[in-house]
């Protein structure tokens, strides 16, 4: 007779239960009280079961034999399967080694990725946790995803926390009259969450913002940035200028009278020397609508009418986190908040400005306050390095090279191991070409991985580690206002272990395994973060239910009655800015800032102002590479998570990533719907599969981030992407010696026709080569 059950658990696109018989996932269905759940899903059974799935421990064979330097060949050789002792004695011994001949500040832990949805198998997580009781490792700073605004904001807002700083969806629906997204808000990106999706709302709020005909802007490249509920007006942007339209706008609003002085004066600081810069009386080039529209390429009329509207209605100026992607991203940030200060209305309800709303699922919901979430602490790391997410690359080819950083000097430590889990290096970094020279620099690679992904394949040790329905684990989002019970479905596939359970083990070996586990297992330390929680829960009024109701009730929902803000913008401050001032240096707005101005960095001045990109339209660079290539997130997938499935395979065409691309740069290419076509620039070359659309400007293409790094030829640096991976001709500089963020959206290229087709091979093992 066969056996049935059903299983909650949870990931980063859901909650969703899964149907298990006789041992094996037949059925997944979504979480009941979710209003609008994603195919994303679907993918997961067909994953965990992947003939891609890691079923031992392997290591590199070159590294194997040590007869030679073999970093070279990493990407490329042959590896060989071994047994947990002997993988676990190679990192223990290459762990000893390093730490010995060079000290903890030449070990990189600064993993970077979602990992899983869960609180206590956060691959970074347990790895910080474990390096830093090992005597401590060199960190990451920042985030790929808005690392520029999260430097800029506090200097004008006082707070890094970007992701609160938003005026909820349903506030829009209720009081917004007028919605000017700079960049848009693309209903795919609303479907996830890094801590876990609970509840898909965004799709009923933006029904309700429509069905109020609230008007809508989406000033962007791309027309298919609009939220899909939406029918807003594309107002077509040359990409990187944003913060010159914002400029113009700005023009406008002061010269006509139109601003709201009463409002900056008393909420802002430093009005005075930037007015003098928009309206020219300190450089003698005004910022008014005409000098704005011949850079920007928005008409005059249109400038002009948007601001006059603008200052008319219950106004929302949004930027979305790709626009901050890009060379001198503060800019656009601060803009933003400088705006809608001269609007006046972010002490209104339904004004104000948003600042990456909809970047992921919760980003705009209304949720409780002070909700606490289970904790892994990770404990003190001895080393007080960290570098800023973008520079890995630099940090490990120039060891000892000094950076300016937001208001200090960093010298880049010289790394000999690099210790990844829990992400994709080979998705979030740019200019792969040079990132793999970077990577081939280290003395020793370890990777945890579920599946032979780049970062396995770039690795020296592979450790498989097992996805999260082969564990358990809470899912507690800082976005959401549930606690779920994530229950292990399956168990571990193949020789797989979790992350907790494998740098346990090397704890123990390496003389700390009490104090790195302190006696507990999986379910001890759930308990352990649930208890701790839930005291903090309770201690603000909330009746979370004891560990064991919990899990067998499977969730607990905050009630939203709890805290009822009259504004979730700023509204502390507004309402009484002398009891409640911001974190700044004047305790205000800044719309000058005196501390950026004490750095003197002339790629990020004391006040907004726009900064030419390094490779744009009207660069000397443009004349080679014509185009201006946009990334996005992909509809199929989680960045680079999932792509070998159906699901995201389906989005492909060709098997390779579909490249947006205009009627007229088409035709003068001889480009058709459906042609493989070759993106270059001087940093590398990547196939893709056409698609002509009216969506997107002339002089722009546009393609979905995520696919699995799968170079032409491994053995030699720079040779053709097969799959679309667009990092490889992407820039890596920062964004400005304030952030050092990302500028991803700052990429020039050429496309031509591809005539033939090289097969995609990023879904293959590797070699494998067994000892005699």
């Amino acid at each position: 007779m066969s056996d049935y059950q059903r299983i909650q658990t949870a990931s980063h696109w859901g909650v969703y239960n899964v149907g298990v018989k006789d041992g094996h996932i037949s059925d997944v269905s979504p979480f009941p009280n979710d209003p609008a759940p994603i195919r994303m899903m679907e993918s997961l059974p067909q994953m965990v079961r992947s003939p891609l799935r890691i079923d031992q421990p392997y290591v590199r064979a070159s590294y194997l034999t040590r007869k030679h330097d073999s970093r070279a060949m990493r990407g490329c050789d042959a590896f060989v399967p071994v047994c947990w002792d002997e993988a676990l004695d190679l990192v223990e011994e290459g762990l000893r080694r390093i730490k010995t001949e060079y000290g903890n500040e030449s070990i990189y832990g600064g993993s970077y990725g979602w990992a899983s949805a869960g609180r206590l198998h956060h691959s970074p997580s347990v790895l910080k946790r474990f390096l830093g009781q090992f005597g401590g490792y060199v960190d990451k700073a920042g985030n790929h995803s808005f690392g520029a605004a999260m430097h800029i904001a506090p200097y004008v807002l006082g707070s890094s926390d970007v992701t609160s700083i938003v005026v909820p969806w349903r506030e829009i629906a209720e009081h917004t009259e007028l919605v000017v997204m700079f960049g848009g808000a693309n209903s795919k990106n609303m479907q996830i969450d890094p801590g876990g999706a609970v509840m898909h709302e965004t799709d009923g709020l933006l029904g309700a913002i429509a069905k109020r005909q609230v008007r809508f802007i989406n000033i962007s490249p791309s027309r298919d940035d609009t939220p899909s509920q939406i029918d807003g007006q594309w107002l077509p942007i040359i990409p990187n200028t944003d913060t010159v339209l914002m400029l113009g706008l700005a023009y406008v609003l002061v010269h006509e009278g139109r601003h709201d002085q009463q409002f900056v004066d008393k909420y802002c600081e430093g009005f005075a020397p930037f007015r003098a810069y928009l309206l020219g009386e300190s450089d003698s080039v005004p910022k008014n609508q005409y000098w704005a529209s011949k850079i920007c390429g928005v008409s005059t009329e249109a400038i002009t009418s948007l601001a006059r509207e603008m200052a008319t209605k219950r106004t929302v100026i949004t930027t979305a986190w790709s626009v901050q992607r890009a060379d001198h991203g503060e800019q656009p940030v601060w803009m933003t908040i400088v705006l809608a200060c001269l609007l006046g209305q972010i002490n209104k309800r339904g004004g104000g400005f948003s600042l990456g709303p909809g970047g992921v699922s919760g980003i705009g919901i209304e949720r409780p306050g002070n909700v606490p979430r289970p904790t892994l602490s990770l404990g003190r790391n001895p080393i007080d390095i960290s570098v800023p997410v973008g520079r890995v690359a630099d940090m490990l080819l120039n060891p000892g090279m000094e950076l300016n950083y937001n208001g200090s000097t960093l010298r880049m430590p010289d790394i000999k191991l690099i210790y990844s889990a829990g992400g994709n290096p080979f998705h979030h970094n740019a200019n792969l070409n040079r990132f793999v020279d970077a990577w081939r620099r280290p003395d020793l690679v370890v990777v945890h991985e579920p599946w032979w992904s780049p970062p396995a394949k770039y690795a020296d040790i592979v450790l498989p580690a097992t996805t999260s329905m082969e564990r358990n684990d809470i899912l507690a989002t800082e976005f959401q206002r549930h606690w779920i019970a994530m229950c292990q479905v399956i168990p571990p596939v193949a020789q797989s272990r979790n992350d907790f359970d494998i740098f346990a083990e090397l704890a123990d070996r390496l003389g700390f395994g009490e104090s790195y586990t302190e006696g507990r297992d999986e379910f001890g330390w759930l308990e352990h973060m649930y208890k701790g929680a839930r005291q903090k829960a309770m201690d603000v009024g909330y009746e979370p239910p004891p560990f064991e109701d919990f899990w067998d009730l499977g969730m607990y929902e905050f009630p939203l009655s709890v805290t009822n803000r009259e504004n979730s913008l700023l509204s502390d401050y507004c309402n009484d800015p002398k009891k409640y001032p911001l974190k700044t240096r004047s305790g205000k707005i800044e719309i000058f800032s005196q501390a950026i101005a004490e750095y003197k960095y002339q790629d990020c001045p004391p006040h907004p102002c726009w900064l030419e990109p390094v490779e744009w339209r009207n660069s000397p660079i443009a004349r080679k590479y014509p185009i201006h290539l946009l990334t996005n997130q992909p509809a199929g997938k989680l960045h680079s998570q999932l792509d070998p499935s159906d699901l995201s395979v389906s989005f492909k065409r060709k098997g390779k990533e579909v490249l947006s691309i205009s009627p007229t740069d088409a035709r003068a290419r001889d480009i058709n719907t459906g042609d493989i076509i070759k993106v270059f620039n001087d940093r590398g070359e990547f196939l893709a599969c056409a698609k002509v659309t009216d969506n997107i400007l002339d002089g722009v293409a546009s393609i979905p981030t995520g696919a699995w790094f799968d170079p032409a030829d491994p053995t030699t640096t720079g040779t053709i992407d097969k799959h679309g991976n667009p990092n490889v001709v992407t820039l890596d500089i920062g964004t400005s010696q304030l952030a050092q963020g990302s500028v991803a959206q700052t990429a020039l290229v050429q496309v031509e026709r591809f005539d033939g087709d090289l097969p995609v091979t990023a879904f293959q093992l590797p070699r494998i080569s067994h000892r005699s």
